[in-house]
C-alpha cells in the first residue's frame, strides 16, 4: 500500500511544478523535525517525497537551501508580519505568531540554520536578504507610523527599537537558560517593557511600570483580544 502511494504521489508531482516543490518542502520539514538539521540529506527527503534527487538538485544546491526555502514558505504561512491600528498592537500580534510558530518545528529547524549560516556565508546572505530584511522593512514601516501619529516619541530610530523587541525574542530562542520559554505571558511582558520606554512620557514613568498598570491592563487585555 505504502509503495503505491509513493507511486501515486511520484506521478502527481513530476507533472506539476508548484505541487513538486510543495513536496520538497514539506518533506524537508517534516525531516527536520524528525532527524535535526544534521540528519537530513537530499537522499532523504527525495525517498520522503517521492521526487528524483535529479530534480531536487535542478532546484537547489544543497540541503540548506531546501530548508531555508521550507523554513521561508512556513513562516510566511504560519507567522506572516501583522500591520494593526497602532504599533504596539501590531508588535503584539505579529510576536504571538512568532512565538507559536518557533514553539514548534520551526523552532527546531531556525536555531540549527541560524548555527551554520554564522560557517556558511551563501547560507547566512540567504537568510539576510530573504527572511530577515523583508519582515524588517515591514516593521520599521510600523515604527515609523507609530512616530507620525504621536503613538512613538519622536526622534527614536526604528532599527534600535526592532533590536529591542527581537533581540530578547531570539535571545532566549538560540541561548538555553531556566525559565527561556517563549511564552506568549513573555511576549506581552516584553513589548510593554520596550512600549513604556518609547511612548510619550514612558522614559518619565519607566521606574513605575508594575505601579502604573502598564502590564496588567492594557497589554493583557490586547492579548486576550488576539487570542479570540
Amino acid at each position: 500500500m505504502k509503495s503505491k502511494n509513493m507511486k501515486k504521489l511520484k506521478n502527481k508531482n513530476t507533472g506539476d511544478p508548484d505541487t513538486t516543490t510543495a513536496a520538497i518542502l514539506r518533506a524537508a520539514l517534516e525531516l527536520g523535525e524528525e532527524l535535526g538539521f544534521e540528519g537530513l540529506t537530499v537522499e532523504g527527503i527525495a525517498t520522503r517525497s517521492g521526487i528524483a534527487k535529479t530534480t531536487i538538485y535542478r532546484r537547489w544546491a544543497n540541503v540548506g537551501a531546501i530548508v531555508m526555502d521550507a523554513f521561508l514558505a512556513d513562516v510566511t504561512r504560519l507567522a506572516p508580519i501583522q500591520v494593526r491600528s497602532t504599533a504596539r498592537e501590531s508588535f503584539t500580534a505579529s510576536m504571538l505568531l512568532l512565538a507559536r510558530a518557533y514553539r514548534g518545528r520551526l523552532g527546531k529547524i531556525l536555531t540549527p540554520l541560524l548555527g551554520r549560516a554564522q560557517a556558511d556565508e551563501n547560507l547566512r546572505e540567504a537568510v539576510r536578504t530573504r527572511w530577515v530584511e523583508p519582515r524588517r522593512q515591514v516593521a520599521r514601516e510600523i515604527v515609523c507610523r507609530g512616530i507620525q501619529s504621536g503613538e512613538l516619541r519622536p526622534g527614536l530610530d526604528p532599527d534600535v527599537v526592532l533590536d529591542a523587541l527581537y533581540g530578547p525574542f531570539y535571545h532566549r530562542l538560540l541561548v538555553p537558560y531556566n525559565n527561556g520559554a517563549i511564552s506568549d505571558r513573555f511576549i506581552v511582558a516584553l513589548v510593554d517593557t520596550v512600549f513604556c520606554g518609547l511612548e510619550p512620557g514612558g522614559a518619565k514613568s519607566s521606574g513605575s511600570i508594575r505601579s502604573s498598570g502598564c502590564v496588567t491592563r492594557r497589554s493583557i487585555g490586547a492579548a486576550k483580544q488576539f487570542r479570540g
